[in-house]
């Protein structure tokens, strides 16, 4: 039985603006906490090779003060499996990086390394991590996660938020409706492999109700949205806004099949 859908919010951007001053504030284990309060289900941040947000300090604080789950999004390196090892977070998301990228770009290309990440999903599990696949919304991928042995698919909205964004804020639009559909197949195949179907990146205020009507969603991920809505309202309430829309356009939704 699918539970009522859950949110990740991740704080990494928390941490942009405390290192663009290169200092100690803001704090993102306070955000965790005021997330929490808002009514986060889990905290996400991403360590990255580069270290451009997220400390390694962040994440002990984060590991030992956070009371909601925590995913630790991380390239499938091993230096950063040798930290979810130590950590041990609730979950464990492998994306993909690039030091030249302002964000991650795309889904991890499961399909073209499977025997790579198949010995990252058992080191993982073998710590008792749950393991997270960043991916595309295509079935090459979808089928590929399921070989490895992930437990979870979050698959990638952006082309949905950007298709979304360039076409009026129509969700009836065609090209709207194409990315979502993609979205809403891939997550058929995510369930019908027994694995969890979730989602995120670059869905905010105006685009996530679509997509939490999809059937079978368990999680989204939002944070730049969230943190942006936040330096207006503060943190605990653009969580608390934005977890009401999810929940408003789940209760709208038609029951998974």
């Amino acid at each position: 039985m699918i539970g009522m859908i859950e949110l990740g919010v991740n704080i990494d951007h928390v941490a942009t603006i405390r290192q663009a001053r290169r200092t100690y504030e803001p704090e993102p284990a306070w955000a965790a906490v005021e997330a929490h309060l808002g009514g986060a289900d889990g905290i996400t941040v991403h360590l990255r090779e580069d270290r451009r947000h997220i400390q390694d300090a962040d994440v002990d604080k984060l590991r030992a003060l956070t009371q909601i789950k925590l995913n630790l999004e991380m390239a499938a390196t091993d230096e950063m499996l040798g930290i979810a090892c130590r950590l041990k977070p609730e979950m464990a998301m492998l994306v993909p990086e690039g030091r030249h990228e302002v964000t991650t770009e795309g889904g991890l290309d499961v399909a073209g390394q499977e025997a790579k990440l198949k010995d990252s999903v058992a080191r993982l599990a073998d710590a008792g991590i749950v393991t997270s696949v960043f991916i595309d919304a295509g079935l090459e991928q979808v089928e590929a996660a399921a070989r490895i042995g992930a437990q979870v698919c979050e698959i990638h909205t952006g082309p949905y938020a950007h298709a979304f964004h360039t076409q009026g804020r129509d969700a009836g639009s065609r090209a709207v409706v194409v990315e979502l559909e993609k979205i809403r197949f891939a997550g058929e195949a995510i369930r019908q492999l027994g694995m969890r179907f979730n989602a995120g990146h670059a869905l905010n205020y105006f685009n996530v109700q679509p997509v939490a009507q999809l059937a079978g969603i368990r999680e989204l991920h939002i944070g730049h949205a969230i943190v942006s809505r936040a330096v207006f309202v503060g943190l605990r309430e653009a969580v608390r806004e934005m977890k009401r829309l999810m929940r408003e356009a789940q209760a709208h939704s038609s029951p998974p099949r």
